[in-house]
C-alpha cells in the first residue's frame, strides 16, 4: 500500500490535481517511508521530518520551511503530525458543536423520562467538554506556530490509519456491548485535519490505509465515514451515530464468550 499512496500523490500532482501531499505514517516507519518513495520516484523533492525538527525550538522553522517549500511530499511521523495544531476556532467549533450534541440528548431523554442514571452520564461527558472548552480559552497561544490550514497541504495521506478509531462518539443506546465511546484527543485532532482538507477539496483530499479498519468495534465504520464521508452522512442524515446504526446495525442478544 506504500507504493499505491506515493504514485497516488505523485499522479495528483502531475495531473494537477492537488499541490502538496503529507504523509502521516507510523513513527518508526518514516526513514523507511522516503527510502521507499525515492525508490519510485528518484527525481521527486520529499521533506522528512527527524525527531529534531520538532523540538521546541526548531519547530516554528520546520513549520514555515513546509508553508513555504514547493515539495512534492512531506513525510512524517503520527505524533509530528499531531504536533501540529489547528486553529483554534476550529477546534473551538467542534467542541462546541459536541456539547450542544449532547445537550440536545439530555433535553430528548428527560422528555421520555429516561433513567436518572443515564442522563447524569451524559452530563458528565458535558462537563468534561466544557472544562476543555475553558482550557482552551485560557491557554492562550503559548508558541505562536504554523497552523495547519497555513501549511499550504491539500492532500492527507494516513498509513495505519485504524490507530485513529477512538473518536467521540455519542449515542442513546444502553447496555451494548461493542459500543466504544472513549475519545482520545489524537482522533479529535485528526477529525479537525481531515474536516478541513476535505472542505478545501470537496470530500476528495483525504486518503486512509490500513489493513484492519475493523479491529474491534463496529463503531469503527461509522468513525471511518465521519472522517472520510463527512457530508454524504450530513446529506442523508445519517450524522447521528443512533440513526446510522438503526440503519446499517442491529441490536443482537447472544451469550458472548
Amino acid at each position: 500500500k506504500t507504493f499505491e499512496m506515493v504514485a497516488a500523490a505523485m499522479e495528483s500532482k502531475r495531473l494537477g490535481l492537488c499541490r502538496k501531499s503529507l504523509f502521516a505514517v507510523p513513527n518508526h516507519l518514516v526513514e523507511q517511508w522516503a527510502s521507499e518513495f525515492l525508490c519510485l520516484y528518484p527525481a521527486a523533492n520529499i521533506l522528512v521530518t527527524t525527531k529534531k525538527d520538532f523540538e521546541a525550538r526548531n519547530r516554528k522553522r520546520f513549520c514555515a520551511k513546509i508553508a513555504t517549500g514547493d515539495y512534492d511530499a512531506v513525510i512524517m511521523g503520527h505524533s509530528q503530525f499531531e504536533r501540529l495544531p489547528v486553529s483554534m476556532e476550529r477546534r473551538e467549533r467542534l467542541i462546541q458543536e459536541q456539547i450542544a450534541e449532547i445537550e440536545d440528548g439530555i433535553a430528548e431523554l428527560e422528555a421520555s423520562g429516561a433513567e436518572r442514571y443515564t442522563i447524569k452520564q451524559l452530563e458528565r461527558m458535558k462537563k468534561s467538554l466544557t472544562v476543555r472548552l475553558e482550557k482552551l480559552h485560557t491557554t492562550a497561544r503559548k508558541d505562536s506556530v504554523v497552523t495547519f490550514e497555513q501549511l499550504g497541504v491539500d492532500r492527507l495521506f494516513v498509513d495505519e490509519a485504524h490507530s485513529y478509531k477512538n473518536l467521540f462518539l455519542y449515542t442513546k443506546m444502553r447496555n451494548v456491548a461493542g459500543l466504544s465511546t472513549s475519545d482520545a484527543q489524537k482522533s479529535s485532532d485528526m477529525l479537525l485535519k481531515c474536516r478541513y482538507i476535505n472542505e478545501i477539496t470537496g470530500g476528495k483530499g483525504v486518503v486512509f490505509a490500513t489493513g484492519t479498519p475493523v479491529s474491534n468495534s463496529m463503531t469503527e465504520l461509522y468513525t471511518m465515514q465521519r472522517y472520510l464521508q463527512v457530508d454524504l452522512l450530513e446529506k442523508t442524515h445519517l450524522s447521528h451515530f443512533d440513526n446510522w446504526a438503526s440503519i446499517f446495525g442491529e441490536t443482537v442478544t447472544a451469550i458472548e464468550l
